[in-house]
Formats: C-alpha cells, sequence, structure tokens
C-alpha cells in the first residue's frame, strides 16, 4: 500500500560523499517511522539508521555513526541518507522501508527495491 523509490547511488571513491534518497507514495508518509538498511554481498541485511514520524528521533548503527546522517521532509513524502566519509565496506545495495514502529530491526511493513552504493578504494 505504500511503496518506496530509492535513488542517488553510484560508484565513489573512498572518502567521497553520496545522498540518497527515497520517495513514498501516499498521503500517510508522516505516520511512518522510516528507516535505510544495507545489503553487502554473502552478508545479511543489516541496520543502518531510522528517523521518526516526526523526525526528532534517531538511531544509527554503530559502523556509520558520525558519517551518516538521516533526515525527512514530510512534505515531500521523502527521506534521506546523506553518506559522508564513505569506505569502501560501505558498498552494498541501499534500502528504504516504512513501518509503523520506531525500531532498528528489519520488522517494517515496506521496502524500496534498493539502490547500489559502490566506494572504490
Amino acid at each position: 500500500q505504500v511503496q518506496l523509490v530509492e535513488s542517488g547511488g553510484g560508484l565513489v571513491q573512498a572518502g567521497g560523499s553520496l545522498r540518497l534518497s527515497c520517495a513514498a507514495s501516499g498521503r500517510t508518509f508522516s505516520t511512518y517511522t522510516m528507516g535505510w538498511f544495507r545489503q553487502a554481498p554473502g552478508k545479511e541485511r543489516e541496520f543502518v539508521a531510522t528517523i521518526s514520524r516526526s523526525g526528532s528521533h534517531t538511531i544509527y548503527a554503530d559502523s556509520v555513526k558520525g558519517r551518516f546522517t538521516i533526515s525527512r521532509d514530510n512534505d515531500k513524502n521523502t527521506v534521506y541518507l546523506q553518506m559522508n566519509s564513505l569506505k569502501p565496506e560501505d558498498t552494498a545495495v541501499y534500502y528504504c522501508a516504512a513501518g509503523r514502529l520506531f525500531t532498528t530491526s528489519n520488522s517494517y511493513n515496506y521496502w524500496g527495491q534498493g539502490t547500489q552504493v559502490t566506494v572504490s578504494s
């Protein structure tokens, strides 16, 4: 019922930056907690960041804390992930997700198709 489309992925050098966007359909975007997850080849999908429906609360994985920033614009039905100081270990497919609970688990209700981020050394 909620469709999510990620964009902004690409190839960058280590130390560079990317800004991912996730556009959501529907009129109830502001009622959802939004999150970012990623999955590298051969690994399980892991939590990256989440933001509450009002944008007043955020949680980050230790691996990205201080480098990544999650934000949202409820007027545009969009959530963002600003990624700075990128490392080769950040290479993965990044997924945005929408859910009813503010959580770091992967128990979100809706998922996007993902966008590839590749960081070269």
